[in-house]
């Protein structure tokens, strides 16, 4: 028998990418504290001022998440899933922590007296408020659910459009890379094409140009699952991320900085995947990171309605704490969402997953192992039966799954 004819073992390939998980973490918290600051919590000038320069793009963290979502759903996409398979499983993950918190946001109004029309309530119940330019109706009920609005057709896009790029050529993927910031960056002079009242909804709310976020990561995915893609390293991907934010923050006009977040966003992405997958270190996948990652869904869906709430409540609303007060209320509300959001996470999201969404057959695409690589080649990955998600046969076996993104 010659060597050739010898199997050699090869050692078990990576199964998570729990970097990815830690940095949704730092992603909800961009929101938190920008919410926090244009809520006014702290009134002390000094303090204000340090929160804003932190905090005034961390809007930016819901483009994190489009992006992420593009990235982890094209690469831990599995081949033989049907549509439907796929279908079920978001449901299942996004589904039940939004009801839970329309129907919590129902009885604050109910409490306070707000006005909501039944019109406004369905629409945010079926997660169709994105679509509606009127103001009132995107940002409905519980307000941060129009993101998932988004989400819900990106994945209704996604198991249509996957196909297409397993059979892509390299050089149409690349083409993508570059054009896809440069239609964000074009989305500043296209609003002018729409009335002035729905500029703010057109650029940051309608799915249609927020979608350019998520084929962003997810073209990147299929680039880094062949073994094509070309990034810095994280150590270089965070330097270059930091210093966008500053000079976004400081220096940069507002047409301008989205299309570099969304790509400095990209480069730590694809950065702390590849550090996963080649075993590499990585300061985003420590074990309170993860978790904070694994309860960020719903950390990011509790918080605006447990602040907003609590300051009416008490009288606050508007007009801020003076001195240390500030500081500290912000501390407090970031640690109640967090126990919100665990309880949230524990008794809702984890065992609503385990119940609705269907069970996993198969086997995910093949990642680069630390010592190889090179990764199979995703020709011949055309999709063989018509309504499977993607893939095709002939693939090497290997786990590459991810906890779900959002």
């Amino acid at each position: 028998m010659s060597t050739a004819d010898v199997p050699v073992a090869r050692p078990a390939p990576v199964t998570r990418l729990p970097s990815l998980t830690g940095l949704r973490w730092i992603a909800a918290l961009l929101v938190f504290g920008f919410h926090a600051g244009t809520m006014r919590i702290i009134a002390e000038p000094d303090y204000k001022a340090v929160v804003d320069v932190l905090f005034t793009l961390g809007l930016s963290g819901v483009q994190f998440f489009f992006v992420l979502s593009g990235f982890v759903l094209v690469w831990s996409a599995r081949p033989g899933d049907s549509r439907l398979t796929f279908w079920r499983r978001r449901v299942a993950k996004i589904y039940p922590n939004h009801l839970v918190l329309w129907a919590a946001a129902l009885l604050v109004a109910w409490w306070f007296a707000d006005p909501v029309l039944p019109a406004v309530a369905l629409e945010n119940l079926l997660l169709l408020q994105a679509w509606d330019p009127r103001p009132g109706w995107f940002y409905s009920v519980n307000t941060v659910s129009w993101s998932l609005s988004c989400e819900f057709f990106f994945y209704l896009c996604l198991p249509l459009v996957l196909p297409l790029l397993r059979r892509a050529r390299p050089a149409l993927l690349w083409t993508l890379i570059v054009a896809l910031p440069l239609l964000i960056l074009a989305l500043w002079p296209a609003q002018h094409l729409v009335p002035e009242d729905s500029r703010w909804w057109f650029t940051q709310v309608f799915p249609l140009t927020r979608s350019l976020e998520f084929w962003l990561g997810a073209v990147a995915a299929e680039l880094m699952r062949r073994g094509l893609w070309r990034g810095p390293g994280l150590t270089v991907a965070s330097a270059i991320f930091v210093a966008t934010w500053v000079a976004a923050a400081q220096w940069i006009r507002a047409e301008l900085w989205t299309t570099l977040l969304a790509v400095a966003y990209l480069l730590v992405i694809t950065a702390a995947a590849d550090a996963d997958v080649r075993g590499r270190r990585s300061p985003w996948r420590s074990r309170p990171l993860v978790w904070l990652g694994e309860v960020s869904f719903a950390f990011y869906l509790v918080h605006v309605l447990v602040m907003t709430s609590v300051l009416r409540w008490t009288g606050d609303w508007g007009t801020g704490f003076k001195g240390w007060r500030g500081p500290a209320v912000v501390l407090g509300f970031l640690l109640a969402n967090l126990v919100l959001a665990g309880l949230l996470h524990r008794f809702v999201e984890t065992p609503m997953m385990r119940r609705l969404a269907p069970r996993r057959r198969g086997h995910p695409p093949v990642v680069p192992h630390p010592r190889t690589p090179e990764v199979t080649s995703a020709d011949g990955s055309a999709d063989q039966a018509g309504n499977t998600l993607a893939g095709g046969p002939g693939r090497a076996e290997g786990r590459s799954t991810y906890a779900d993104s959002r």
